[in-house]
């Protein structure tokens, strides 16, 4: 699948990282990525085995010792901290360190961010980690936020625009409506920047009842023997494109 991605976006956008759930973070789709010159950007489980690698090896002995101590998540040490904010009385500590897995053939690079509450002290944390030793955990951070966003657009294209309704069965027609409903995704973001500049707070149910009713208003006025005043017209368009919406209605976009 990611040679096919190659040949499709050749010498157009250069591509660097596979960012995946944690169902791949493992060794297996690590080596998967190097394999094909990407580096992988993933999470690991919370109570994943961690080593800190050994600083001191003993050069006497035939066989070094590779594995250093055992990573304490409830003890971290002060010198992997990156970076510490609170907010709403929510404490999070981001630290970044290069270390070892028992089941991983190279060393990674490891983020954990380690969330508590002021009030009741209780925290949680969670771990993401790159093939790349050199990426910032700031970039690891924003990168693995964008997968959220992919699985956004997934639920956006199959509750609003048909992506598991279709019933086409042959390869080209199920390319089409995939292809269309991820469209329709994007595009209905693009319009919505607009529209919640005058409604705040709405989403594609209200864009599609506005769209809908507008579509309505003008249907109905080509069969009318006369235009209605701009006022009364303004008036109609208010009414039609409100219907369905759960969010108050704006004149502020007025049509065209």
């Amino acid at each position: 699948m990611i040679n096919s991605l190659f040949e499709l976006v050749a010498n157009f956008i250069p591509l660097t990282y596979l960012v995946v759930d944690g169902h791949f973070g493992n060794n297996n789709a690590l080596q998967m990525a190097r394999q094909v010159n990407l580096h992988i950007i993933s999470k690991l489980r919370h109570d994943s085995a961690l080593y800190v690698p050994d600083e001191n090896p003993d050069s006497s002995k035939r066989s070094r010792r590779k594995y250093g101590d055992k990573l304490d998540y409830r003890n971290l040490p002060d010198k992997y901290l990156c970076k510490s904010v609170i907010e709403d009385e929510i404490q999070t500590d981001i630290y970044q360190a290069t270390l070892l897995h028992k089941e991983f053939a190279q060393a990674i690079n490891v983020v954990i961010l380690v969330k508590t509450n002021l009030k009741t002290h209780a925290h949680s944390h969670i771990i993401l980690f790159s093939s790349n030793l050199d990426l910032t955990f700031e970039k690891i951070i924003d990168y693995y936020k964008l997968r959220f966003q992919i699985e956004f657009n997934f639920r956006d294209a199959k509750q609003f625009w048909g992506l598991e309704d279709f019933m086409n069965l042959s390869q080209t027609a199920v390319t089409n409506a995939a292809n269309l409903a991820f469209f329709m995704v994007n595009l209905s973001h693009h319009l919505l920047a607009d529209f919640r500049k005058y409604n705040p707070g709405s989403g594609i149910i209200a864009l599609k009842a506005y769209y809908r009713g507008f579509r309505y208003v003008r249907e109905m006025l080509k069969i009318l023997p006369q235009k209605p005043e701009p006022i009364f017209l303004a008036q109609i368009f208010a009414k039609l494109t409100s219907l369905g919406r759960i969010h108050t209605v704006s004149t502020g976009i007025e049509p065209s």
